[in-house]
């Protein structure tokens, strides 16, 4: 393998808070192990118009307490032809970037995995998406703080909802994973969550209404992740609307509010392992591999493993949410 002097860096995909503290370890164990540190804006889009610029030191200065991402984020369809990957390259070819490392999803993670497969490329990934469903990882950069997000508004909503004694419907993020709204509903204290990891088992709602969730109680909190295949909360409210008219039903749509905010405590000292272990990973001769965690330890996941194996959902953890909301 050629030796490696220059990094890139780039953020894709959706945004996750803790991708600047990733940024910021990147950028510094780069330079601490002398290696050069390109930051490359707006994902895959920047890296074919060339939008790449020198990182020292100082780019990622007081940066670790802040959301969003200081490298910007963009979809790029061209970067899923091969004529654009070649751009691609040839950009990166011109600023004698040897390595790059790529903080996003799902998506970010397979575009990565193509590249590095057509050119020869090392690239490592760092899992950063609220989400939390990349496999080979515990948790994912950016989903405890959107966890406790989730948390923070859900109290809020609680208040209104006993006022009135009704039956909310909140939905999170989570288009094909439901972390977010099962934890969400074990820390929040809610009654039920509706995830499309059991939607096609069994009629969450039918269940939660035929096993009368709301006998001892004058109102209640169901999450429910966005998918199509849970039907969404306005769909299920318009359900209950039908089929159960005795409920007085609302729905609160989170959306882009659990992207937002600084970073937890648990996200930046994740990003910014995760980051460190990065640049590690490329000095030992690993390439295209993500970067996990598991059972606190630091781990190396194929590209192929971490994107194309389903990451399960914890069962035992539906039993509990069963449990304590009686």
């Amino acid at each position: 393998m050629a030796e490696i002097k220059t990094v890139g860096i780039l953020t894709s995909g959706g945004d996750a808070p803790g991708m600047n503290a990733a940024i910021r370890a990147v950028t510094r164990s780069a330079i601490y192990c002398g290696l050069n540190v390109k930051g490359i804006y707006r994902g895959y889009r920047g890296l074919i118009a060339d939008e790449i610029v020198d990182f020292h030191t100082q780019n990622v200065s007081n940066i670790i307490q802040m959301g969003g991402t200081i490298l910007k984020t963009a979809r790029c369809k061209e970067f899923q032809t091969p004529e654009g990957r070649q751009l691609a390259y040839d950009v990166m070819q011109r600023h004698h970037i040897d390595a790059l490392v790529v903080i996003g999803g799902d998506g970010s993670l397979t575009g990565a995995r193509i590249f590095a497969n057509e050119f020869n490329f090392p690239i490592i990934g760092l899992p950063g998406t609220i989400d939390n469903d990349l496999y080979g990882t515990d948790s994912t950069i950016g989903y405890d703080t959107a966890l406790n997000t989730i948390m923070d508004c859900v109290d809020k909503i609680r208040d209104t909802a006993t006022s009135h004694e009704r039956l909310f419907f909140i939905e999170v993020m989570g288009r094909d994973a439901g972390f977010l709204a099962l934890n969400g509903a074990i820390a929040a204290g809610a009654e039920a969550a509706i995830i499309p990891e059991i939607s096609t088992q069994v009629d969450q709602l039918a269940e939660l209404i035929q096993n009368g969730f709301r006998k001892s109680k004058n109102s209640s909190i169901v999450l429910v992740a966005e998918s199509p295949v849970t039907g969404g909360a306005m769909g299920l409210a318009e359900r209950v609307k039908n089929e159960y008219p005795g409920y007085d039903v609302r729905v609160s749509i989170l959306g882009h509010l659990q992207r937002g905010g600084s970073p937890t405590a648990y996200d930046r000292i994740l990003a910014s392992r995760m980051g460190a272990a990065a640049i590690d990973a490329l000095m030992d001769d690993q390439r295209n591999v993500m970067i996990g965690i598991k059972n606190d330890e630091i781990v190396y996941v194929p590209f192929t493993r971490a994107i194309k194996k389903e990451k399960p959902i914890n069962r035992d953890l539906l039993d509990t949410l069963r449990r304590l909301s009686i």
